[in-house]
């Protein structure tokens, strides 16, 4: 993949934090950088170490990657035929993928375990189900030894072709990991569940650029949750940038790495060059 810190402009915005009482309290600088490489050549960007590590890593779902998705058919419709996405991979780097190199340098990527109470990081991996245990198993090997499920529950699901079938698919999961100490919470005196809504996002707002791209609002949620704002999220499997675009709206710190040119080409012109094209937006608060 074509790489080098010339392929990157430094990308800094000032965002003001306000207290409840709708004072300010103090600007920070918040910056959202994605690169054209893979997350294994994290060094060479001299990137700080995160607070939260959070990423989508490939389902391994091979030639069935479109089943129970109308798209493997032309126009949707089984009378017109396969379409050219049967029988294919979402992504030609799938079958590639290492899950045991991803650990080992997502563990280098994370801040060290403080000595403080509610300061450790941690990592969120969005995962099939039937590869939970070894996410978790392979999390173990390289230093997180303690994890939980978390899971998303959607109003629609992709399996529409097995619709008069069976029961369809209409979750998603992921599983938090972190070393010893709990990683950061902040849930504001309320408890929070291990099932969240997922909410798509408005097309018009966020365009599709990816075939997994989870919601902003999702992804907003869980940064909110495990880091605070002026933190570092990385996304070492960056995809459609949403990640990246979700912790800069929240003041975060946020750094990414997508191997596939055409999905960084198309992240970094719909989703992070317009956030430095005008004045950030939002309203950061705190207590």
């Amino acid at each position: 993949a074509d790489s080098g810190k010339a392929m990157v402009q430094e990308r800094v915005q000032y965002q003001k934090l306000w207290n409840r009482g709708g004072n300010e309290v103090v600007s920070i600088s918040v910056k959202c950088e994605l690169y054209h490489d893979n997350f294994q050549n994290y060094k060479r960007y001299g990137i700080p170490k995160a607070q939260l590590v959070i990423a989508d890593i490939p389902y391994n779902l091979g030639v069935n990657a479109y089943a129970s998705n109308p798209e493997w058919y032309i126009g949707g419709d089984n009378k017109n035929g396969e379409s050219k996405k049967a029988g294919k991979q979402f992504f030609n780097t799938d079958s590639n993928f290492k899950i045991a190199e991803y650990m080992h340098f997502c563990n280098r990527l994370l801040i060290k375990e403080p000595k403080q109470r509610n300061k450790a990081p941690a990592m969120i991996v969005f995962c099939a189900f039937e590869q939970a245990q070894t996410v978790i198993e392979y999390g173990k090997r390289y230093g997180f030894m303690h994890s939980y499920p978390i899971y998303f529950i959607k109003n629609y699901s992709a399996q529409v072709l097995k619709a008069n079938m069976k029961i369809v698919g209409a979750t998603e999961m992921a599983v938090v990991l972190y070393r010893d100490k709990l990683p950061k919470f902040n849930n504001n005196g309320k408890m929070v569940f291990n099932w969240f809504e997922w909410k798509r996002d408005s097309s018009k707002e966020v365009p599709k650029i990816h075939p997994t791209q989870k919601p902003i609002g999702v992804l907003k949620r869980l940064i909110e949750i495990f880091t605070d704002p002026g933190d570092v999220v990385i996304d070492p499997c960056a995809g459609s940038g949403t990640t990246l675009r979700a912790a800069y709206e929240l003041g975060r710190n946020s750094y990414g790495f997508e191997v596939d040119k055409n999905f960084y080409l198309k992240s970094k012109e719909q989703r992070i060059d317009p956030l430095f094209n005008e004045p950030a937006q939002c309203s950061l608060f705190v207590k």
